[in-house]
């Protein structure tokens, strides 16, 4: 968790960008049964949250 609290707005968000792109991967991978570990979607989806959240706490509040 704190190796996102150094990042930047647009570091945060490529890496989102990126994690969204391997989810869409893996739900792909998942429906032609070709992916044996099941919890890589979890743990992508998780990760995606945790820096939405960094994402969150660095805009300023309006």
């Amino acid at each position: 968790m704190s190796e996102h609290t150094n990042k930047t707005k647009e570091e945060i968000t490529r890496t989102v960008s990126e994690h969204r792109q391997k989810l869409q991967a893996f739900r792909f991978a998942m429906a032609g049964s070709k992916t044996k570990n099941v919890k890589e979607g979890r743990n992508l989806r998780k990760d995606i949250a945790r820096l939405l959240t960094e994402l969150n706490k660095k805009l300023p509040n309006s």
